[in-house]
């Protein structure tokens, strides 16, 4: 019973995650409520004041829940398995469409990265997509800890590793909204980003 109240508490959380940033990316991020949210995420608003605080906190949620998934995964991935390679696999792991996607699906590829991108230069989520971006490299460079055998008290690496692989992560996520429709898949850009930091960065050929 605990596994699946869990269970249902996080999706009920992606939902209403899910819910704030497709509502803010169609109307703009002033003309969503949270009652707006909730309605569309089948909740009460009363729900919605159990898991946030505010609809900034709700969308920058997903951000962070996957990141923190991710450093779950990795904890999880083979003991043998090369670094990069783990953390590869585990950040794919984070970009399944879940079911709240499936209920209120993006629109086309243009018109959802116009909405996504004004949301994002809302002044009023700053402030919680850097805590989102602060907790989330913390337990990454944690779980790159033990993996390692590193401390994060004494060694560099682990926090070297994470924020190059959170930065990664970002950069692909901006290169799909930068590219023209149809998008190369997110899937593909993580995968190929990550592979070049885990190369060095070597320049590309002229």
């Amino acid at each position: 019973m605990t596994g699946l109240r869990e269970r249902k508490k996080a999706e009920t959380r992606a939902a209403l995650g899910w819910a704030a940033i497709h509502l803010a990316a169609e109307r703009g991020y002033d003309n969503v409520r949270v009652e707006d949210i909730a309605e569309a995420a089948g909740v009460s608003p009363r729900t919605f004041n159990n898991y946030f605080s505010s609809k900034a906190e709700a969308i920058a949620s997903r951000h962070l829940d996957r990141s923190l998934r991710t450093a779950a995964a990795l904890r999880e991935r083979p003991a043998g398995e090369p670094l990069w390679a783990a953390l590869t696999a585990a950040a794919l792991e984070q970009f399944t469409n879940g079911p709240e996607v499936e209920a209120m699906p993006t629109p086309a590829h243009a018109q959802w990265v116009a909405g996504v991108r004004a949301m994002l230069a809302e002044p009023a989520l700053h402030g919680e997509q850097l805590r989102a971006v602060a907790i989330a490299q913390a337990e990454l460079s944690a779980a790159v800890a033990e993996r390692t055998g590193t401390d994060l008290a004494t060694d560099m690496y682990p926090r070297l590793v994470a924020a190059a692989a959170s930065a990664a992560v970002e950069v692909a996520t901006q290169h799909y909204l930068d590219s023209a429709e149809p998008p190369t898949p997110i899937e593909q850009l993580i995968t190929d980003a990550l592979a070049q930091v885990a190369a060095g960065l070597p320049a590309p050929p002229r």
